[in-house]
C-alpha cells in the first residue's frame, strides 16, 4: 500500500496537508526529523502514518499521559495497533502491552521519558524492532524553552545506545535558539527540517484590557458559542471554582478543574469536557495540556500568562479540527506586576533574565495596536503581513487618543498625599469624596485630595490606574499599596503627558466584534448537522470514546452540506476512510436517508 492509499485507508484523507508529505518522505528514507508545525497542522499523521509502511514498532516520547491516552485511543478507532504504557494503566494492562510488544502485534507505541530511562525498558527496546524514535513537545528538551524538562535532556541517550535508528523530533513552536537546543540536545544527525508557518487562518486572536474582573466580558464571548467547547483558563485554583459557580448561575454548562481537585473529581471532569457533556472547563494551565478533544471553539485567558511560548501553545487547543475558533485574551497591568514576582521568587539560575525578557516581550505584544498574527510569528522569527480580518487590531485599527494627564496627576497627588501606602480601590474612594470608614478613620478626608475627581466613575479611575502601572509611572508594593516611580513624579510635576485609546474611557464597553463566521452554502442545514451531532454522541457513548474521535465537527459539517447517499459518495468526505465507514458508516448514512426522503 503506498502513501496515498494508506492516507485514505486509514486517515480518510485525498491528500497531504502542506509539509505532511515532506515529513513523511524524511521518516520513510531513514533521516532524521525536526518539525516545527503549529498545533492543528497534522503533526501526528507525519509519523503516524510512516510506520504503517515500515516494518517494526514506532517510539513515541512523550510528557503528557492525557495526549497518550487520547491518541492511542484515536488510532484503535481508525484499525491502527497502538498502545501506552504510563501510571494511569494497572499492572495487568501494562504486562499485557508487553506482551503485545514481544509478539510484534503493535505499529506505535507512546511511552513516557521517565519510563524510557528506565533500565528494564532499555534492555526490552534493544530486543524489538524499533523503526524509528518520535520526540513529541520536542521543546521540552530545551532550558531556552518555556517547559523544560529535565527527563527530556537526557534523552540525547537514545542516539548513544540506538544510533541507527533515526528520530524524529516535533514541537509546535519554538525559537531559533530552541530549535538550534534540540537539535544538538537530541544528536540529529543532519535532520531534515520542515517548519510551518506559525499563521492559523481558522483562529481569531483578540487580547483586551480587562475590565473589573472581566466576567461581563467572559460572558458577551460565551453568548456567541452556545453549546459549544471551549477552555477558560485562570491563575488561581480559588479562581477556577469561583468563575466555574458564577457561569454555572448564569446558565452555562461549566465544571472547574484544578490540581487540588480528588482524583476521581479531575477525572470525571476530563471525561465529561471530552464527551460534550460539559461546554466550559474553567481551569489552571495545566488542563488541556496535550488534550487531543478537535472541536475546541473557544479559549479564554482571564489574565497575563507567563510567555509568549505559553500562550500560543493554549490558544493552539482551538481549532484544531480547522474550523473557525476563537481566542480571547484578557489581560490588566497588575497581570504584568504579579508575573514579574513570580520570577522575582525563582531561585537566581542563569535563564532568570530569559525569564523577565520573555514576559516584557509578551506585554508588548499585549499592549500593541498591530496585527496579532503578525506579531506572535515575529517573535519566532517569522515575516508575515497583516491577516486583515483574524485579530481584534486588524477589524478594528486603534481609535484616537484621548489625552489623561490631569486625570493621572489627581491619582498620582492622592498615591502621595496618603503616603503611598493605599491601593487603588482606596485612592478612587479619596478622589470621589467617599465617606468610607477607613478614610475618616485615617483623617482623610481632609487632604487636598479628597473628592477631586468626581468626574469619572470607579471603572474610569481604575482605567486610570492601570494606564499608569503599564508606563511604569506607578508600582505596587508587596501589601498592593500605589508607589510612584521617577516617571510618576515627573508626571506629577507637569513633566511629561499622559495618552491613553479613547475608547477605553468610554463608560460603556465597546461592544464585542464577532469573528469571522464560516463560510456555509446558503442551504446548510443546520437541523441535519444537529442530527448527525446526536448520532455521533449515540454512538460514542456505546463505543467508551469522545465524540470527536468517532468524526471530527468538519466530517460532520462536510455531511451535512453534501449528503452522500452511498459509501463510494462518503468516502469522499473529510475524514472518512475505509476503517471509520466500515464501523460507523452505515450509522450516519441512516440519518442521511431519512433526512433525503423527506426534503
Amino acid at each position: 500500500m503506498n502513501k496515498l492509499e494508506t492516507l485514505r485507508r486509514h486517515f480518510g484523507h485525498e491528500a497531504f496537508r502542506p509539509l505532511q508529505e515532506e515529513a513523511v518522505d524524511a521518516i520513510l528514507s531513514g533521516r532524521d526529523l525536526l518539525m516545527i508545525l503549529p498545533t492543528g497542522g497534522g503533526k501526528s499523521l507525519c509519523y503516524q502514518l510512516p510506520t504503517l509502511m515500515m516494518p517494526g514498532v514506532t517510539v513515541v516520547i512523550s510528557p503528557l499521559l492525557a495526549l497518550m491516552h487520547d491518541q492511542v485511543t484515536a488510532l484503535r478507532e481508525q484499525g491502527i495497533a497502538a498502545a501506552m504504557l504510563g501510571s494511569m494503566q494497572s499492572q495487568e494492562e501494562q504486562r499485557e502491552v508487553l506482551a503485545q510488544l514481544r509478539r510484534g502485534e503493535l505499529k506505535l507505541l507512546y511511552v513516557a521519558p521517565e519510563r524510557l530511562a528506565g533500565e528494564f525498558f532499555s534492555r526490552l527496546l534493544q530486543t524489538l524492532p524499533v523503526n524509528f524514535f518520535v520526540i513529541d513537545e520536542a521543546h521540552c528538551v530545551s532550558e531556552w524553552g518555556h517547559e523544560f524538562r529535565q527527563d527530556y535532556r537526557r534523552l540525547s541517550w537514545l542516539r548513544e545506545r540506538f544510533g541507527s535508528i533515526p528520530i524524529a523530533a516535533f514541537t509546535a513552536t519554538a525559537t531559533a535558539e530552541v530549535e538550534r537546543d534540540i537539535a544538538e540536545q537530541l544528536r540529529l544527525r543532519d535532520p531534515v527540517r520542515v517548519r510551518g508557518s506559525l499563521y492559523r487562518e481558522n483562529l481569531t486572536v483578540t487580547a483586551r484590557h480587562r475590565l473589573g474582573d472581566g466576567r461581563g466580558q467572559l460572558l458577551e464571548l460565551l453568548a456567541a458559542h452556545r453549546g459549544e467547547s471551549g477552555i477558560v483558563y485562570t491563575l488561581s485554583r480559588k479562581q477556577t471554582e469561583s468563575l466555574a459557580e458564577f457561569l454555572r448561575s448564569k446558565g452555562h454548562k461549566a465544571a472547574a478543574f484544578h490540581a487540588g481537585l480528588e482524583a476521581e473529581e479531575k477525572r470525571r471532569v476530563y471525561e465529561a469536557f471530552l464527551a460534550d457533556e460539559i461546554e466550559t472547563v474553567v481551569a489552571t494551565v495545566a488542563f488541556g495540556m496535550g488534550i487531543d478533544k478537535s472541536n475546541i471553539r473557544y479559549v479564554v485567558h482571564m489574565s497575563l500568562p507567563k510567555s509568549v511560548e505559553n500562550y500560543y501553545q493554549e490558544i493552539g487547543r482551538a481549532g484544531r479540527d480547522g474550523l473557525e475558533a476563537e481566542t480571547l485574551l484578557l489581560f490588566g497591568a497588575q497581570d504584568l506586576l504579579m508575573q514579574r514576582r513570580f520570577i522575582d521568587e525563582l531561585p537566581e539560575i542563569p535563564y532568570k533574565a530569559h525569564a523577565y525578557e520573555k514576559l516584557e516581550a509578551f506585554w508588548r505584544l499585549c499592549t500593541s495596536e498591530t496585527c496579532r498574527h503578525r506579531a506572535l510569528a515575529g517573535y519566532f522569527g517569522e515575516e508575515l503581513p497583516a491577516c486583515g480580518k483574524r485579530c481584534d487590531n486588524c477589524l478594528a485599527p486603534a481609535s484616537q487618543q484621548r489625552e489623561i494627564t490631569e486625570e493621572a496627576r489627581k491619582f498620582l497627588a492622592a498615591a502621595w498625599r496618603s503616603g503611598q501606602r493605599f491601593g487603588t480601590g482606596y485612592l478612587i474612594d479619596l478622589l470621589r469624596g467617599s465617606r468610607d470608614r477607613r478614610i475618616l478613620a485615617n483623617g482623610h478626608e481632609s487632604l487636598s485630595v479628597y473628592g477631586i475627581g468626581k468626574e469619572l466613575d470607579r471603572k474610569q479611575w481604575g482605567v486610570v490606574a492601570d494606564r499608569l502601572l503599564e508606563l511604569g509611572a506607578t508600582t505596587l508594593n508587596e501589601h498592593k499599596g500605589v508607589v510612584l516611580t521617577q516617571k510618576g513624579a515627573e508626571i506629577l510635576k507637569g513633566l511629561e503627558a499622559v495618552t491613553i485609546r479613547q475608547e477605553r474611557m468610554e463608560t460603556k464597553a465597546p461592544s464585542r466584534r464577532a469573528s469571522v463566521e464560516p463560510e456555509l452554502p446558503d442551504d446548510f442545514d443546520a437541523e441535519l448537522f444537529e442530527r448527525l451531532r446526536e448520532r455521533r454522541k449515540a454512538i460514542a457513548r456505546e463505543h467508551g470514546v469522545p465524540p470527536y474521535v468517532v468524526f471530527s465537527d468538519k466530517t460532520l459539517r462536510e455531511l451535512a452540506i453534501h449528503r452522500p447517499a452511498d459509501r463510494e459518495e462518503m468516502l469522499s468526505i473529510h475524514g472518512i476512510g475505509e476503517v471509520k465507514f466500515e464501523r460507523y458508516g452505515e450509522l450516519f448514512l441512516e440519518v442521511l436517508e431519512e433526512v433525503n426522503r423527506f426534503s
